[in-house]
């Protein structure tokens, strides 16, 4: 099980297990100089309040949380939320990692060098097998691949990658899609590789399927196909 490069300041603690009810990131900083989301600031610290009170989590000095905000999922289904965040590190990039109310508990590699970067799409069950997935795009500038992993077992397992997709433009302060299921299942939906189209994909067996849902115009795009409405 992995563990934290942060350092952990505990601000309460309680003999019973703790339930996380949010987090946010905090402790500004501009060490980090990739600017993707808009700015040169990222963010140093985790702050996750839980039903008996607060934790921070603060990295160490090479690393950032290079993202929007923390997302609470329950990804262990164990009934209560962990959170999920982009975590960098300077000299290898950015990583997709789980925290509960310890820390870090779980992170797929960091994507290997400097100023590359990856927007998670969502978390969910994508397959049906009781078992939790979490989707992100994989370099939305530059590889434009989906990436699925599956956490088993407290750990975060690669379960199967798609090119000629993204979600993020450089400069973008929000990142686009997300998941959605409109009777049928859970969907990603993304973009093409070109900003043209809106694209939905699905996991089965093991294999990503993706089709074609409409056209993508703006952000609005993203919100029809969210809503389960059809899109011009």
């Amino acid at each position: 099980m992995i563990r934290s490069f942060a350092l952990v300041a505990v601000m309460a603690t309680s003999a019973c297990a703790e339930t996380i009810v949010s987090a946010e990131y905090s402790m500004p900083t501009d060490r980090y100089a990739h600017g993707i989301l808009g700015d040169a600031i990222e963010w140093g610290t985790l702050e996750v309040t839980t039903d008996t009170g607060l934790r921070r989590f603060v990295l160490s000095p090479d690393r950032v949380f290079e993202d929007v905000s923390p997302r609470l999922a329950d990804v262990d289904s164990d009934g209560t939320p962990e959170v999920i965040v982009v975590e960098t590190l300077n000299s290898a990039g950015a990583q997709l990692a789980i925290y509960d109310e310890t820390g870090k508990i779980a992170a797929t590699p960091h994507i290997g060098r400097t100023n590359r970067w990856l927007a998670p799409i969502g978390v969910a069950d994508l397959d049906g097998d009781g078992f939790v997935e979490i989707a992100y795009i994989d370099r939305p500038h530059l590889a434009k691949t989906l990436r699925v992993w599956r956490f088993v077992d407290g750990a975060l397992e690669p379960v199967a990658d798609l090119p000629g997709l993204t979600n993020h433009r450089i400069g973008e302060r929000d990142i686009g899609g997300g998941i959605r299921d409109c009777g049928q299942g859970p969907e990603m939906i993304t973009a093409s590789a070109d900003w043209t189209t809106v694209m939905a994909t699905t996991l089965t067996d093991g294999q990503l399927q993706t089709r074609a849902i409409g056209t993508h115009i703006d952000r609005g795009s993203f919100t029809t196909a969210l809503a389960c409405r059809i899109l011009p």
